[in-house]
């Protein structure tokens, strides 16, 4: 790992986008990315430093002090900028593929200074972690608090059967891996493939999102995918898998335009909680005997990298604040 120093001046291409997601479709190696990210997460981090930039100029602040977020501090050990806080204004000003430089903490675009921001060091941001940490305890009240208005509200969810789609998929007498893009889950996917767990015991796969790309990139084709479909790439929405689109309260079902789009076929599944919730609970309600998971969010830090503030919890998180679940294998199934 190289820490960037802090006297260094870069200079290269840049792409801005609201949706880090979607930016690191585009970006190449040794370009500067433009977020608008406040509590860069260390998924969204780790998507940058495989993405190859040099830099992230953030429109918004990547460390709020909220919760021990970790993604600022990997993106700095990396060897990768990080200029903070520039303001929404740089969103407009950068056009694709546009030259600009960072000297210190100001933002320029042919000599011109443009923005100026707070350039992150490794110190600092061990430091925030530090005092985040000690500070936790009021976070967890609020996550626990959340928590338990939102089963309150949302109780028919565990007492009552849900409207599943009509998925052709086969549960019943086998396992299912959901491959969810989180924190570290491309290593445990690949350890599971090693061990010959899937060869073995050919589970059922489902790949939440992005998760669909993990799999495929070991040579495994999903036989369902599932979520809003916004950050998966278009080989895998075309391999074969069947697509089961998140549809949230009301039917509001972000994703199928981009498969209406494509002009492939695909199921909705009307509920609330997260795509990685609904994916479970799918493989659970059809009568799984194991479901293992990989890249899920089982801890309260995982859930406050993934939710904004103040946000209610997500069915799992509903869960994990009621039982007590291993965090990679959760036994299922009636």
């Amino acid at each position: 790992m190289t820490v960037p120093r802090a006297d260094l001046v870069v200079t290269a291409r840049a792409r801005a986008d609201r949706r880090t997601k979607d930016l690191v479709k585009r970006l190449e190696a040794g370009e500067i990315a433009v977020v608008n990210h406040s509590d860069i997460d260390l998924v969204a981090a780790d998507a940058l430093v495989d993405a190859g930039v040099v830099a992230v100029v953030n429109a918004a602040e990547s460390f709020t002090g909220r919760y021990p977020n970790l993604g600022p501090l990997q993106l700095v050990r990396h060897g990768v900028i990080l200029l903070d806080e520039v303001g929404l204004g740089v969103m407009e000003l950068i056009s694709e593929g546009e030259v600009v430089t960072i000297d210190g903490d100001r933002l320029l675009i042919a000599d011109d200074e443009v923005a100026v921001g707070h350039r992150q060091n490794e110190d600092d941001l061990v430091a925030r972690v530090s005092e985040a940490r000690s500070n936790v305890g009021q976070q967890l009240e609020l996550f626990a608090s959340n928590t338990l208005e939102y089963l309150r509200k949302e109780r028919h969810l565990a007492t009552d059967s849900p409207d599943l789609p009509p998925s052709t998929v086969q549960f019943k007498g086998r396992q299912t891996l959901v491959v969810v893009r989180g924190i570290d889950f491309r290593e445990d996917l690949l350890a599971l493939h090693r061990s010959g767990y899937i060869r073995e015991l050919r589970p059922v796969l489902i790949g939440v999102d992005g998760g669909a790309d993990a799999l495929l990139s070991l040579g495994l084709k999903p036989h369902i995918i599932i979520g809003d479909m916004d950050s998966v790439g278009e080989a895998a929405l075309r391999c074969g898998a069947e697509l089961i689109v998140h549809a949230y309260a009301g039917g509001r079902a972000p994703g199928a335009k981009r498969l209406r789009e494509l002009g492939l076929q695909y199921l909705l599944f009307e509920s609330t909680g997260t795509s990685e919730d609904i994916a479970m609970l799918l493989a659970y309600e059809r009568g799984t005997e194991l479901i293992v998971a990989v890249g899920t969010h089982n801890s309260m830090e995982d859930f406050l990298d993934k939710a904004p503030p103040n946000s209610p919890s997500s069915t799992a998180g509903a869960t994990m604040g009621l039982r007590r679940w291993s965090p990679a294998v959760w036994p299922a199934g009636p």
